[in-house]
């Protein structure tokens, strides 16, 4: 039975930074933890505070989880990341994805058709920068380069990086979802952070995992909460269950309603999204299964959480991402997942 790595996920700020950001990390740094990894919405970026972490820190890798495709060009993500990477030394995890429809096409003001076809270009962009053979070239429909378009001068030609990347195999990870998305994490990419993953459904995503690279690394973010009273600890979950599956999205597509349907809770994922639409978000919250909520965390009392553990080491994961900004509690997550 394989070890299971352990990772921090400090996801983004909401109002204001967190104040004990970079003690939180030197902490889960010192206790042996893999990775940590912070996010954007419409507010902080991802990548700010993964440089003020990695100048207080001297181990720890350092992720982008996620970095949303339409904020940046995909020159400008590699920029980041490798100057980053040079940095830290050669710590970066460079975690990508589009986002949604509501983000990309209300806050970037881009629009969000042919996500996968966008992917695969940006990777494959951020790529040739990354391995500085020849200048960087691109002739597909979402990042043609050089920019021949509407409003060019004529005047553009390829370039490569004046900065030698620390690393020209950087790993990139994925934000991946919808089954052709993970079947495309599998080819192009070097590791995969799902949303929400099962480990007594592995079936769900066996097929589109099963011919990645030697080495893919999947880090499945899971919420562990030490708790006797398994419905009570289950009630957050259930609730923040309740707006992805219901209001993350529109009536007519909604990404993690539809996984949570090919996860086998076909009725109960209308149920939640039409109670949700209507307003009536503590009967979404209810509607939640508890099985679901249950399978995709770590609840209960020690013991339960140990020996429910187990089931994560059979699986492909490589590793869980906790998010906590307790110090107590980061410790006994070593103590349960690293022993």
């Amino acid at each position: 039975m394989k070890d299971l790595k352990l990772g921090l996920q400090l996801g983004y700020w909401g109002a204001a930074p967190n104040p004990n950001m970079v003690a939180i990390a030197q902490e889960a740094e010192r206790l042996g933890y893999d990775a940590v990894f912070t996010a954007e919405a419409w507010g902080s970026d991802v990548f700010t505070p993964l440089a003020w972490i990695g100048a207080h820190t001297e181990r720890i890798r350092l992720g982008t989880g996620i970095a949303q495709l339409s904020a940046r060009a995909p020159t400008a993500t590699a920029m980041a990341a490798l100057t980053l990477d040079h940095l830290t030394k050669g710590r970066v995890i460079l975690g990508l994805g589009v986002s949604g429809p509501q983000v990309v096409e209300g806050w970037y003001g881009r629009p969000f058709g042919k996500p996968l076809a966008r992917t695969r270009e940006y990777v494959n962009i951020i790529r040739q920068v990354l391995e500085r053979k020849e200048p960087v070239v691109n002739d597909g429909e979402h990042y043609p380069l050089p920019y021949t378009g509407e409003g060019a001068w004529g005047l553009g030609k390829p370039l490569k990086s004046i900065t030698h990347p620390y690393r020209d195999d950087l790993p990139i990870f994925l934000g991946a979802e919808g089954p052709k998305n993970v079947a495309m994490t599998a080819e192009i990419a070097d590791g995969w952070l799902p949303l929400y993953y099962s480990p007594y459904r592995q079936e769900v995503y066996a097929d589109q995992i099963a011919h990645a690279k030697p080495g893919f690394e999947i880090m499945q973010g899971v919420a562990v909460i030490i708790d006797d009273d398994i419905e009570r600890a289950l009630l957050p979950l259930k609730r923040n269950l309740a707006l992805y599956i219901g209001g993350m999205g529109a009536k007519s597509r909604n990404f993690h309603n539809e996984l949570v349907q090919r996860m086998g809770f076909e009725e109960a994922a209308g149920k939640i999204q039409d109670l949700f639409l209507s307003g009536r978000k503590d009967e979404a919250t209810a509607a939640v299964p508890t099985e679901l909520a249950d399978e995709i965390s770590l609840v209960g009392s020690v013991d339960r959480i140990k020996d429910r553990l187990q089931a994560w080491r059979e699986t492909p994961v490589t590793s869980l991402l906790v998010s906590t900004q307790n110090m107590a509690q980061l410790r006994t997550f070593a103590e349960l997942v690293l022993g």
